[in-house]
């Protein structure tokens, strides 16, 4: 689960099978991360599909992306230099070429469009509003609703789809599903949940349980989660 902070550094477990750099910091690829990944493989890319990878952290997706032919082009972004570095490094490493970027969310590619857009971003409820802008936090943190990052990917994602692009995301059913399937179909986007998983609570829901309770996200006795994976593929 986002939110569930891993040891301060060492290796991370990819979505594939190989093992990645991660230093003091970088987000960890964990189950969110292995459920994108899921509908990552089963996705049909066209020949010379341009993928998009945002809040890579590891670079786990890209990677996987990569993989995905010879003629994929790959482009991910991460607010933090430090995943920018890290990233970097894992593709190099694992023999991917990864054009990585450091800015705010989608910043860094403005003007482009891609056949794919991955995004696995921060979806977790704040009971104090907290969005930080630096520090592993923010890898998970995402204002009282924990739809500060959402919101804003659902608006300016599709404008960087090409014809029939795609997006997939993977957040908690916490943080409002069906909003997120209304905001994409309003951006002209034919959207569904292709993927769930419900996984224990991490250590940062074990201690907002009671908070969640208050606010009715989470039933008498509940110690799990719903991850979704949301499909949205440009229709106009």
């Amino acid at each position: 689960m986002r939110g569930a902070p891993k040891p301060a550094a060492g290796t991370a477990r990819t979505p594939g099978t190989r093992r990645l750099v991660r230093p003091p910091g970088v987000y960890a690829p964990q189950e969110d991360s292995f459920l994108l990944a899921g509908a990552l493989a089963r996705e049909p890319l066209p020949a010379g599909a341009r993928v998009l990878d945002v809040g890579t952290g590891t670079g786990a997706l890209a990677i996987a992306a990569a993989r995905r032919g010879r003629g994929v082009r790959v482009t991910a972004v991460d607010a933090s230099r430090r995943a920018v570095l890290t990233a970097r490094l894992n593709a190099l490493l694992a023999g991917c070429r990864v054009e990585v970027r450091r800015g705010d969310l989608l910043a860094p590619v403005a003007g482009r469009r891609f056949d794919l857009v991955l995004a696995n971003p921060p979806y977790v409820p704040s009971p104090d509003g907290a969005f930080p802008g630096r520090g592993p936090a923010r890898a998970w943190e995402a204002g009282d609703d924990g739809r500060a990052v959402l919101d804003q990917l659902c608006a300016e994602a599709p404008p960087l789809l090409r014809p029939a692009g795609v997006l997939l995301l993977v957040q908690s059913a916490l943080s409002g599903e069906e909003r997120t399937l209304e905001l994409l179909r309003r951006a002209g986007m034919a959207a569904e949940v292709v993927d769930r998983r419900s996984v224990p609570f991490g250590p940062v829901l074990r201690e907002r349980a009671g908070w969640l309770r208050e606010r009715g996200l989470l039933a008498a006795g509940q110690d799990k989660e719903e991850l979704v994976v949301v499909r949205g593929r440009y229709i106009s």
